[in-house]
């Protein structure tokens, strides 16, 4: 069932497998940020992000596994390296740089 959702979704969507692991880590870590209340600054939804993807990757190794397909570990950590890395420059940022601080609203009448 995981491999046809996967498929469905890169087939109607038009997205190559590689950038839905992407896309699926960002939503992931936004989700988890917004309705947990964590910080992006944090590792907890960044571990969240990984535990997501480990999981997606032992579903994908089960499924070659399954088929009796040859087991490509290169490709496996290709998909880690690619769903992981969004999520940890959005932590490398938001822990060491003030992109994503709030900066005071301007108060009626005042021209800045």
């Amino acid at each position: 069932m995981f491999q046809e959702l996967k498929t469905l979704i890169v087939e109607h969507v038009g997205l190559a497998k590689d950038a839905l692991h992407v896309y699926v880590a960002l939503i992931v870590f936004l989700v988890v940020c917004r309705l947990v209340r964590w910080p992006a600054s944090s590792w907890k939804p960044w571990l969240v992000v990984l535990a997501v993807a480990v999981l997606g990757e032992v579903l994908d190794l089960r499924h070659t596994l399954s088929m009796g397909y040859t087991v490509r570990l290169d490709y496996h950590w290709t998909d880690l390296w690619n769903t992981m890395l969004v999520p940890t420059v959005l932590v490398l940022v938001a822990r060491y740089t003030n992109v994503f601080e709030r900066r005071p609203t301007a108060e009626a009448g005042d021209p800045s």
